[in-house]
């Protein structure tokens, strides 16, 4: 075969049209890595065999839609893909069955894309507040890099599985950080798109005015690839964006700003020797640095109540019913049950600080992206508690997900042989700024192109 697992988009779409490979033998190489290593990693929610070899023969058989046309790919267990079961994560909806696909599936379909599989997450995307990495129907998803790690979340097999080449590309979503996070625990390239980019119908709500698709990947060119293909309006979600998609670089090279971090005090030695070297390659190539701030707000607070809010009444019938304590993880049981309970003076004073949180838009006349570590640290491991691991972890704690910029997280280093992330954030419609420094980062570096020796065996 011409290609192999870890093949680009651009070089698997080149060999397909060459007929150096067949749509079919891609399936296939990427459906036996799903059974046995994504397998052993708890990253498969429901194999989608026959349905993937169909739309594989029938690609082969077809004049080229678009650049995905025969590419296999899988999508996280919470979009709904017709007559295959869409369990969301959850033992309580091990039966739950769609009649229809979501926007995000059938987009990718019609363009000759290939589904290889639904692929395990975090059960209901981990609105309860999730404490252990066994919040999973299928148990604790691993890190592709370390089997003692876990693989992030609440996308867990979207970043495994692309890690470990089991999929030519995977699709996750995000409320805080669940692109984000997989992404850097896995050493993928994942794109967190401005909200309302990305249709959501047909996919699980957890919280309406957060929630957000994106691509999972090995590369940003990959991920712009996939954004272009899913991205834009739809008569079935009236939170979609009117304004079209542009990923075409414009303009001089973006201004870079700089948050004040704490790697001492998170003694993250490794992250910060990674933080600039990630800094030294975009100098090289005349991009500029600035510092910035945001301003001292309670985002993270904000967030809490709203996902607690509406991912309460999102899944209220669920959370009455009698399945509700099918959950794996005992804290998203109490979690979602003290949800019921907020406030609507609460919720309300979340929603009052969003809008004030609209003044850090004030950054964007500081510089014209932001890098910030995705975490101080590799992933953390699967035997422990995340209340007592996720001390100096870190993250994009300030408004990013709550005013719903775009970002675009990456590996930038390695910290005791499994891969440290970072990110570019940017402002609202923006994502081909984020995309461009990535993309010039990549150029520079070769962390993406580095894989698991589980996988690379």
């Amino acid at each position: 075969m011409s290609v192999g697992p870890f093949s680009s988009i651009r070089e698997m779409a080149r060999a397909l049209s060459s007929r150096q490979v067949s749509s079919v033998e891609l399936t296939q190489m990427y459906l036996a890595r799903l059974k046995t290593i994504a397998h052993e990693h708890h990253a498969v929610a429901e194999l989608t065999q026959s349905l993937a070899l169909e739309q594989a023969k029938a690609a082969d058989a077809s004049v080229a839609k678009s650049i995905l046309h025969g590419i296999p790919f899988g999508v996280k267990d919470l979009l709904a893909t017709k007559g295959i079961p869409t369990r969301w994560g959850s033992p309580g909806h091990a039966d739950q069955v769609f009649d229809h696909n979501a926007t995000v599936v059938q987009r990718l379909e019609d363009a000759g894309a290939v589904l290889l599989a639904k692929l395990e997450m975090i059960e209901l995307a981990g609105g309860g507040n999730y404490n252990v990495a066994n919040a999973s129907r299928m148990g604790p998803c691993l890190s592709a890099w370390d089997k003692s790690l876990w693989a992030g979340g609440s996308s867990s097999g979207s970043g495994a599985s692309t890690a470990l080449g089991c999929v030519g590309f995977s699709i996750g979503s995000e409320t805080s950080g669940s692109i984000v996070c997989p992404s850097a625990f896995n050493g993928c390239t994942g794109f967190r798109p401005t909200y309302g980019r990305v249709s959501r119908y047909g996919a699980m709500a957890l919280c309406w005015t957060l929630d957000k698709l994106g691509p999972i990947c090995r590369s940003a060119d990959d991920c712009g690839l996939v954004l272009e293909a899913i991205a834009g309006p739809d008569p079935h979600d009236g939170s979609t964006l009117k304004e079209k998609l542009s990923l075409r670089s414009r303009g001089p090279k973006p201004r870079i700003g700089l948050l004040k971090e704490k790697f001492k005090e998170s003694k993250a030695d490794d992250c910060e020797k990674a933080y600039h070297s990630f800094l030294d390659v975009l100098r090289k190539q005349g991009y500029e640095t600035v510092e910035v701030a945001y301003p001292d707000l309670p985002y993270g607070a904000a967030i809490d109540l709203i996902v607690n809010a509406e991912g309460a009444s999102a899944h209220e019938n669920f959370i009455r019913g009698p399945r509700f304590q099918m959950l794996q993880d005992i804290n998203q049981v109490a979690g979602f049950a003290a949800a019921l309970e907020v406030k609507a003076v609460d919720y309300l004073w979340a929603m009052r600080l969003r809008s004030e949180a609209l003044r850090a838009n004030a950054v964007w006349d500081k510089c014209d992206c932001i890098f910030t570590p995705s975490f101080y640290h590799r992933a953390i491991p699967i035997d422990q508690p995340f209340d007592k691991t996720w001390v100096n972890m870190g993250g994009d704690e300030g408004p990013s997900n709550l005013l719903g910029w775009p970002a675009l997280a990456f590996p930038i280093g390695f910290e005791k042989g499994a891969p440290i992330g970072g990110q570019i954030i940017a402002p609202a419609l923006r994502e081909d700024i984020c995309l461009r420094v990535a993309k010039d980062f990549q150029r520079g570096s070769g962390f993406h192109l580095l894989h698991p020796a589980e996988a690379s065996a």
